[in-house]
């Protein structure tokens, strides 16, 4: 018998702090892994900032459901003093990568009051977190960091994406 593997693909996102991030698409069907760690791109951001690298399925779970989930549970509109250490981003792996994903924030814009302030940035260099901190919240869901920060942003899943969500 001859059956096709379905292909993975990966896009790395950062935002927020990377337990959190890491935390909501390691809930998204569809998500094979998830790497937890720092992000570096080019020019004025190329220094390190928190983020993942997302691989997943796009039959499961569609490139621009993952930015959305993206946009939606982190601050992607404010221009916080943290920006520089979590740093609004969607980091591509190719030109047609990122052409899809800047047409993806074109379109979702419409849905949000503000302007989007999420950068689409070519993905440079990747430093993995320490083992003893990645899987943080399957490691630690009751810890108060975890209740406080990281369950709100996956009721948002629950309520919003619960097609998609492993919750």
């Amino acid at each position: 018998m001859n059956t096709l593997k379905s292909e993975i693909a990966k896009i790395a996102v950062g935002g927020g702090c990377h337990w959190c991030t890491e935390a909501i698409f390691q809930s998204l069907k569809g998500v094979q892994k998830v790497e937890q760690g720092y992000v570096a791109s080019v020019g004025e951001a190329g220094a390190f900032s928190e983020a993942v690298i997302v691989h997943f399925n796009a039959e499961e779970i569609p490139l621009s459901v993952l930015i959305e989930i993206h946009l939606y549970t982190h601050k992607s509109t404010v221009a916080h003093s943290m920006r520089t250490k979590y740093r609004s981003a969607v980091y591509t792996f190719s030109e047609a990568q990122k052409k899809i994903v800047k047409e993806i924030l074109q379109k979702l814009q419409q849905d949000f009051t503000e302007n989007l302030i999420t950068e689409v940035l070519p993905f440079q260099s990747f430093k993995a977190s320490r083992a003893e901190i990645t899987n943080y919240y399957l490691k630690n869901p009751k810890k108060p960091f975890c209740e406080r920060f990281i369950e709100p942003k996956l009721e948002v899943l629950r309520k919003k994406y619960e097609s998609y969500t492993k919750l």
